[in-house]
């Protein structure tokens, strides 16, 4: 994007923003005029808006005493990002995204215009006063059509964060619509938010509060969409809300689950969280993010499971127990697994380890890395109970010159 000169003191955040949103609009423009620059000029548009707002454009929007964007916006760790201005502020003024749509309409087969198209207006939808409803029509037309190919693009290509606040705060009327782009919704999000899982970064963590705090938490906001779309809404947060250190509202997030035909088969809403949870598992590649899961996956302890869900959660963590495939687990991953299967499935401990020693000797390969790391294990656990030794015979010898 373009860079834009900085409005003057008196001008006010939302004439920043309305020059954004003329950059964007002539980049699209761009984009539309030359098919062979028009993939780079997409990408770019999108990491241009995902950049952290820098401190410059901070005093700008946030000095401001009139129509100013409440520093309450800024997420968890203190990035605040373009889009998160830009889908606020398509909110509070729609009338400013209406070209944008249009143009990313047009383009709507290259996958970086779906990407931004997400971002940018993903609670428009469920925030502004439409009237009209023949627009939403054409747009809803049109992203059925490049769907399909359009949301499940490669999850490390860096290229979607604007229009996420629209989907759920419009005025909709018309049922078809609701459920077309409520499916449009969970199907970017879930492209958008691997990319977090792919990098270890938590770059989308404000759109996924979003989506979990203020709408799967909110009956207000979720009942505006589908029973089919709030159904795929909390199968696709059960997936990242471990990743997103959110377990402090699992209990909460499990009573508002929402009833699935099939779960006279299935179970309750701990089963559908911990089989989307042990689906995330087994696609996890990321080493930290596997650690991470693991190591928040304790949870879980004391949830009430059919034994279908639990035979599954317990395979699932058995399989990164053991080296080689196809799991192909490191070291880490593996203690990270055992101490996890141990902790929610104490019964058969010690048989479980006993089997898994008796495998370990089919990989006669491993032997020497076992065997050092045995080695190196119990030096540090003499080293470890010399030193309690020393300092508790310190502190006894201290006790009569304090008496």
């Amino acid at each position: 994007m373009e860079k834009t000169s900085s409005p003057t003191p008196g001008t006010g955040s939302s004439a920043y923003l309305n020059a954004l949103t003329l950059e964007i609009e002539k980049k699209l423009q761009r984009a539309l005029a030359s098919p062979t620059q028009r993939r780079n000029l997409l990408q770019e548009l999108f990491a241009d808006n995902a950049l952290e707002v820098d401190d410059r454009a901070r005093g700008i929007i946030f000095s401001r005493e009139e129509d100013a964007i409440s520093p309450v916006e800024d997420d968890a760790d203190g990035q605040l990002c373009f889009f998160n201005l830009l889908a606020d502020y398509y909110v509070r003024v729609p009338e400013s995204g209406k070209q944008i749509l249009h143009l990313i309409l047009q383009l709507w087969s290259q996958s970086f215009a779906s990407h931004i198209f997400f971002l940018l207006f993903h609670k428009w939808l469920f925030e502004a006063q439409l009237d009209n409803i023949e627009v939403l029509l054409r747009f809803s037309s049109a992203l059925v059509q490049g769907a399909t190919n359009v949301f499940w693009i490669d999850i490390q290509t860096n290229t979607r964060r604007l229009f996420h606040k629209w989907l759920f705060e419009a005025q909709l009327d018309n049922t078809e619509v609701l459920i077309r782009f409520s499916s449009a919704l969970v199907q970017g999000a879930t492209n958008v938010l691997w990319i977090d899982i792919q990098t270890n970064k938590r770059h989308f963590q404000s759109l996924f509060q979003y989506l979990l705090e203020e709408v799967a938490l909110e009956p207000m906001r979720l009942n505006r969409i589908p029973v089919q779309a709030q159904r795929e809404l909390f199968l696709l947060l059960s997936r990242f809300i471990l990743f997103y250190n959110s377990v402090d509202k699992i209990d909460s997030f499990l009573k508002k689950f929402p009833i699935f035909p099939n779960a006279f088969l299935v179970g309750g809403p701990a089963d559908f969280f911990v089989i989307e949870l042990a689906d995330q598992l087994l696609k996890l590649k990321v080493e930290p993010v596997l650690l991470h899961y693991l190591s928040q996956i304790k949870v879980l302890q004391g949830m009430e499971l059919r034994m279908t869900t639990s035979t599954r959660l317990k395979a699932c963590l058995y399989s990164f127990t053991s080296p080689g495939g196809p799991m192909y687990p490191t070291r880490a991953v593996r203690h990270a697994a055992w101490d996890a299967l141990d902790l929610l499935f104490p019964v058969g401990r010690y048989p479980r380890h006993f089997i898994s020693l008796f495998f370990r000797l089919l990989y006669p390969w491993y032997w020497p890395s076992s065997c050092w790391n045995f080695i190196i294990s119990c030096i540090k656990a003499v080293f470890y109970s010399l030193l309690g030794l020393l300092f508790s015979s310190r502190d006894k010898l201290r006790e009569p010159k304090n008496c």
